[in-house]
């Protein structure tokens, strides 16, 4: 499998505090099944304003060490970018990173509001070659209550990135009854992560794939947790 969602570059977010928190939890990925993992730090403006050559830096780093100690990962630079009007500047002035400098870059709304200019972001992105693909949607309230609306995003051009926690109840029960209906309708691309600390998600990445292919079939669960995140590293054209 290979994972397109992690906060696991130590001391930039809300995820990793420090690299040995960092290693231990890429050992456990491993131990769940992943070969990949895209590394998506927080980008927010004036909050976590991560510097692209710093995570990419770390990431070097970081694969350096998994080689030393034989964790068979393959790590990739990227990052989860909390939606803004000033995306357009963002992107001119080369302070975003996509997902492994292919033409997808993972977006992050508000959790619990609605704004008014996602539209010019999605049409921005497609201007200039890039996909836009939701992060989690099951857990936005507006989602939450009106699930309908996710085809209307994906009609728009975006693509679909659901945890692997919603499913187990991680983000609790609306999440949840959120995530099969998008599973159930066939509007997810891809299942992800969002790992941000040690002795978290990957160690119940077994019992999610359980439930995941008790919706979807396990020809579906290959296609949302691995064939389509291919064409992502492989920076194929959607």
């Amino acid at each position: 499998m290979i994972d397109i969602h992690s906060h696991l570059i130590p001391g930039v977010d809300d995820g990793s505090r420090n690299i040995e928190t960092t290693i231990e939890a890429m050992r456990e990925a491993t131990q769940a099944g992943f070969t990949d993992i895209i590394l998506t730090s927080h980008f927010m403006t004036d909050y976590y304003e991560t510097d692209k050559d710093e995570l990419i830096f770390w990431k070097e780093k970081i694969q350096e060490i998994l080689d030393a100690k034989n964790i068979n990962l393959k790590l990739h630079s990227g990052m989860e970018v909390y939606i803004t009007d000033q995306i357009g500047e963002l992107y001119n002035e080369q302070k975003l990173l996509t997902l492994d400098d292919s033409k997808y870059i993972l977006i992050e709304l508000p959790m619990n509001t609605t704004i008014n200019y996602l539209d010019y972001v999605i049409y921005f992105l497609d201007s200039v070659g890039i996909k836009f693909i939701l992060a989690h949607p099951e857990r936005y309230k507006a989602v939450q209550h009106n699930p309908k609306i996710v085809k209307e995003y994906i009609e728009k051009g975006c693509l679909m990135q659901c945890n692997f926690g919603s499913l187990t109840g991680m983000y609790g029960n609306n999440a949840k009854k959120t995530i099969k209906y998008l599973l159930k309708n066939n509007l997810v691309h891809f299942m992800a992560s969002d790992c941000h600390n040690k002795g978290g998600i990957y160690l119940d990445i077994p019992k999610a794939i359980t439930k995941l292919e008790k919706i979807v079939g396990a020809e579906k669960t290959k296609q949302i947790t691995e064939l389509n995140q291919m064409k992502i590293l492989n920076d194929q054209t959607w």
